[in-house]
């Protein structure tokens, strides 16, 4: 009998498994599983996002623990011998965010995207993503992290592109870099053209229970709105929905805002639009006076689960468990600092792309 010659499988044959590093809650890996991406795993070294990854991806291992300590022998290991392998990850942005002092910012964090390139090369995947704060391009660890995947040999594709064209309804510009070695790769393609086709506040979460501050709902625990303070409820009733503090009769107005230095300062103490996407999600986004983050109509700041849907999470995504306490802060921390799975959804699809373009590529 003649023996039978076995033909590995094309790249479009197999599946992508990806390893989700500096995961969070699970925003990017979400929205690649929505995609067809099968991931394995995710790594944080914050335990507060254990239960929301592992309680939204039961198929993936999340673990708890500093990327620097992690080799990609560790990563190799994980991932199926037949899979396309994707390394994906947004080391913390706090060094080049807009909201950084400069200054004091701890430059420490900056050698994470450093522990991103190293893995790169110790494990050489087929296909890396990396999502990030705008600031970050141009800088030297860029710089450096984009010449690790030329020396990959990877196709690489980068620029800065807004949420809200894929469909999230927010506004956050964040830079996005997809590489492949399996072929040419290019950003995302938008779905969501522009400021007619945006998916405004109403759209979002104009049919969830209404609150008064310091409420939680009773349905969904993770729809729970921060308590204001006497001045501060004067204040969002002196609001109006794309207005400022400028608004206010003088006497709600704060004296830091009086001085010079405080009068462009406009951004702070807002009301959201209906008819418009949502500002940029951030960290401190449960609090009235920390951005616009007044909710259109009702007297009150976001709560938790407006501000997850608004980073477009779907409205069941669970960030804590059946009974257990919702911390505020830690959440507010979580949901601001995700990947919004709109965004994972498009990077997956640019990577579908790159691998059936490398695919038709060799049959020529």
């Amino acid at each position: 009998m003649a023996r039978q010659t076995v033909v590995p499988p094309t790249p479009l044959d197999r599946p992508i498994e990806a390893i989700d590093l500096f995961c969070g809650a699970g925003g990017l890996s979400h929205g690649l599983a929505r995609q067809g991406v099968k991931v394995v795993a995710g790594f944080d070294l914050d335990p507060a996002c254990k239960y929301p990854y592992m309680a939204n991806h039961p198929g993936a291992k999340f673990v708890e623990g500093d990327v620097a300590k992690v080799t990609g022998q560790q990563l190799t290991a994980l991932w199926s011998p037949n899979a396309v392998r994707l390394l994906a990850g947004c080391a913390p942005c706090q060094p080049f965010s807009s909201y950084a002092n400069t200054a004091t910012v701890d430059k420490t964090k900056w050698r994470l995207l450093m522990e991103f390139a190293r893995l790169v090369e110790e494990c050489s995947p087929d296909l890396v993503t990396m999502e990030n704060v705008p600031r970050l391009l141009g800088t030297a660890p860029f710089k450096t992290f984009l010449r690790a995947l030329k020396k990959g040999k990877y196709k690489v594709a980068h620029g800065v592109v807004n949420a809200a064209d894929y469909g999230a309804p927010q506004q956050r510009k964040r830079l996005v870099l997809v590489a492949s070695k399996l072929g040419p790769v290019s950003l995302p393609e938008p779905t969501h053209k522009g400021p007619a086709q945006w998916v405004t506040v109403r759209q979002a979460v104009g049919d969830l229970p209404s609150l008064v501050d310091g409420q939680q709902c009773v349905e969904d625990s993770l729809h729970i709105a921060s308590a204001l303070s006497p001045l501060n409820r004067k204040r969002i009733r002196a609001s109006r929905p794309g207005g400022t503090w400028r608004d206010w009769p003088d006497e709600l107005v704060a004296e830091c805002h009086k001085r010079e230095s405080g009068k462009h300062s406009a951004g702070v103490y807002g009301r959201m639009e209906w008819d418009k996407p949502a500002p940029t999600m951030t960290t401190l986004c449960n609090g009235y006076g920390n951005g616009r983050f007044g909710h259109p109509k009702q007297h009150r700041g976001i709560s938790l689960r407006e501000a997850a849907i608004f980073q477009s999470f779907p409205s069941d995504y669970r960030f804590v468990g059946d009974g257990e306490p919702v911390v505020i802060k830690t959440l507010a921390r979580l949901i601001g600092n995700a990947v919004p799975p709109k965004l994972g959804e498009a990077v997956a699809r640019s990577l579908h792309a790159s691998i059936g373009a490398g695919k038709a590529g060799v049959a020529k």
